[in-house]
C-alpha cells in the first residue's frame, strides 16, 4: 500500500495494483480499475516513485537470505501439493 494525501489533507492508503490511470492537472486524478476516482495532492512522479519503492520492498521480502533456506532441494522432492477435484 502506498500513502497519498487527499486535497482536504487526510491520508489515504491505496493498493497500487488497482491503479488504472493517472492524470495531472493542478491536482492529480487517479482512476482505479473498479471505477473509483481520487484527487490527491502528490505529483505523478512522486506516486510512481512510491509504487516502485513498494514493489522493491515486496521483492526484497520474497528473496531468500543467506542462512534462511526455506525450500531445500531434498525438501522440494518430498513436497506433494494437495489438490482435490
Amino acid at each position: 500500500m502506498i500513502k497519498l494525501t487527499r486535497l482536504d489533507g487526510s491520508e489515504l492508503y491505496m493498493n497500487p495494483d488497482l491503479i488504472e490511470s493517472m492524470e495531472e492537472t493542478p491536482e492529480t486524478r487517479i482512476s482505479l480499475t473498479d471505477g473509483n476516482r481520487f484527487l490527491v495532492m502528490e505529483q505523478i512522479w512522486t506516486i510512481v516513485e512510491r509504487i516502485v519503492s513498494f514493489r522493491a520492498r515486496t521483492m526484497r521480502r520474497a528473496v531468500t537470505y543467506p542462512g534462511k533456506k526455506y525450500l531445500l532441494r531434498r525438501q522440494a522432492e518430498s513436497f506433494r501439493p494437495y489438490c482435490e477435484l
